[in-house]
């Protein structure tokens, strides 16, 4: 780990250009009165103070976040105590379950914002409160572009449910209780009370989905503190967790610790290693690509393969696993999955956090007491636990999460010893969830246990947003006879607390002329495991010609955008493998330190 340079003098903190420039008295006075108007002295906001911002992603519209509207007291008394002022102020809200057409499509609406505040405001840094699954990306990725001192504190899963002895987690339970309600088993009101029961407190999703995913992965990317992810919402810890992370980012400040000293390369193949270890969500990929073409680092879902495809599953948490964030955080969390990935070599245990101090310096030894919720490396839940990334005339990149591949889909698709790894099969084609649902029980359709079934129009500019959609069950006479997965194949997401090993992410989507949209139902296409290919069982001839017919009818129709931000990101963004982005956005790297303060306002 390279030596972090001098401590920065209070004349080094860029909020003194706004509030105490004497070179210039006339815009100093003009930004310092307005911030006294609701009580703050002078003596705060020119006594050499770093100026934090808290950016409050909680809101009623956000309810998997709200509990930090309590939460940044607690953070806002660590920066006092450590000497600096804090300044919380609002983040567009983003709402997995609550936003439509998706909330996906609000990742980058609330990163472009998130980017004005804190380039253009007098911040010397920023604690950064995330939670459900697209606030994590949106606000570091905004850190990443700025780069200004920034901490990451999550808002911590909820308590876990229970509905008659048994747990009941968040978005897991309502795949299995669909199957239940589709098989005749609960009628609609007992549906809606079991996955009632999975949300028992505030906090976000209490399974391994894309919300814990995310939170464990920044702490594993080194921008929150050491064991913070894990802590439910509720529980005393999480308030702790918030005052120190309060007082971390002004000593922050003074070391000008910034994102790109910590986020750097082998950071992110930490967190790939991570993620398979701890079962992570699907739409890790998409996210942390992302975060990494914001801070300048390279990085595919080849790599995500690479690096990750042979790295055990060690946690025994739904959706992979057996139980929920309260047993995982009294395992030990994060810190204890670090641990024995350390052991194992496979972290790099150099790698700078926001502490100060490496990840190896922060986790070595720390293992589990626990080995039932957290297993040891030589004794895992399942070898091989990462993601495959498959190519071929159907796609140039989509994933496949290994770790909830389950015995039954396994044995249906996967164990021809003539074939080992692979399977074949007619495919029903439904563009977009609406025709979906109108179509899977329609007996026409032939639908069998050989059956694979392809979304389309669920991508970044075909839903527009990519929706979770991909995650879709068999037609509810499949599921009476036992049969509760069919391969599934999209250009959109699925929700990280799904257990479907679905292939997902299609890039390019259909709607950017990759390869779905030349399928028609009745077609036949090969999976293969072993060779990471995805291929359409046709001629290349009649691919020409079905290619030179979908041009010329203008390409693949999707719906029409419905709102000015819909058309403007359409317009501009990149496919989910490349992390869809915003193309024109990642060009603007450490923009704090490239362009320097902005120019005044008067």
């Amino acid at each position: 780990m390279a030596d972090r340079p001098h401590r920065r003098s209070p004349d080094q903190l860029r909020s003194r250009l706004w509030f105490d420039n004497p070179d210039n008295p006339g815009m100093t006075a003009l930004y310092l009165e307005r911030y006294l108007n609701f009580g703050l002295t002078g003596k705060e906001l020119q006594g050499r103070k770093p100026i934090i911002g808290i950016a409050q992603t909680g809101s009623d519209l956000s309810p998997c976040n709200r509990h930090h509207l309590e939460l940044a007291k607690r953070v806002r008394d660590g920066i006092t105590a450590a000497g600096g002022v804090a300044f919380e102020f609002p983040c567009h809200p983003i709402q997995e379950t609550g936003k439509r057409p998706t909330a996906c499509l609000d990742r980058n609406l609330a990163y472009l914002s998130l980017v004005e505040v804190l380039y253009g405001y007098p911040l010397d840094g920023v604690v950064l409160l995330t939670g459900c699954d697209k606030t994590m990306p949106a606000c570091l990725m905004a850190a990443a572009t700025v780069n200004i001192p920034a901490i990451s504190l999550n808002v911590g899963p909820m308590l876990n449910g229970w509905h008659h002895g048994e747990r009941t987690g968040s978005g897991t339970i309502v795949w299995k209780a669909r199957e239940r309600h589709a098989a005749g088993d609960i009628d609609y009101q007992q549906f809606i009370d079991i996955v009632g029961s999975s949300a028992p407190s505030v906090g976000h999703c209490n399974t391994m989905g894309t919300a814990s995913t995310m939170n464990a992965l920044a702490e594993a990317l080194g921008m929150s503190l050491p064991g913070s992810a894990a802590i439910p919402a509720p529980y005393r810890e999480r308030g702790q967790m918030a005052y120190e992370t309060g007082r971390r980012i002004v000593e922050m400040v003074w070391e000008d610790l910034k994102p790109s000293d910590i986020m750097t390369r082998e950071a992110f193949e930490n967190v790939i290693v991570a993620n398979a270890a701890i079962g992570g969500s699907t739409n890790a990929p998409i996210h942390i690509n992302a975060i990494a073409k914001h801070i300048g680092v390279p990085l595919t879902n080849d790599d995500w393969e690479r690096i990750g495809f042979e790295i055990p599953l060690l946690v025994n948490v739904q959706p992979a696993g057996e139980y929920l964030g309260e047993e995982y955080f009294r395992a030990g969390g994060l810190p204890a999955v670090i641990a024995e990935l350390i052991g194992a070599g496979k972290i790099h245990e150099d790698a700078l956090t926001c502490t100060g101090t490496s990840i190896g310096e922060n986790c070595k030894g720390k293992f589990t007491w626990d080995h039932d919720v957290i297993r040891s490396y030589d004794n895992p839940l399942k070898e091989n636990a990462g993601f495959l990334n498959l190519k071929g005339t159907l796609f140039d990149s989509a994933i496949m999460k290994t770790s909830v591949i389950s015995q039954e889909f396994q044995e249906r698709y996967l164990n021809n010893p003539d074939d080992p790894n692979a399977f074949e099969g007619r495919v029903v084609v439904f563009d977009g969830p609406e025709d979906y649902h109108h179509r899977i029980d329609d007996p026409s359709l032939n639908i069998d246990e050989h059956t694979i079934l392809i979304m389309r129009g669920a991508g970044p500019i075909g839903y527009p947003g990519a929706a979770e959609v991909v995650n879709m069950q068999p037609p509810g006479s499949l599921i009476r006879r036992g049969v509760l997965s069919l391969p599934c194949i999209g250009d959109g997401r699925q929700s990280g607390t799904s257990g479907t090993p679905s292939i997902l992410n299609a890039s390019p989507e259909a709607a950017a002329d990759g390869g779905l949209a030349l399928l028609q139902t009745g077609d036949r296409i090969r999976i293969d495991l072993n060779k990471r290919t995805a291929d359409i069982l046709l001629p290349a001839g009649e691919l020409e010609k079905r290619r030179a017919d979908l041009e010329a009818r203008g390409g693949y129709a999707y719906p029409a955008s419905q709102t000015p931000w819909q058309e403007i990101q359409r317009s501009m963004v990149d496919q989910l493998s490349e992390g869809m982005t915003l193309k024109p956005a990642v060009k603007y790297q450490k923009v704090a330190q490239t362009f320097g303060v902005p120019r005044d306002n008067h």
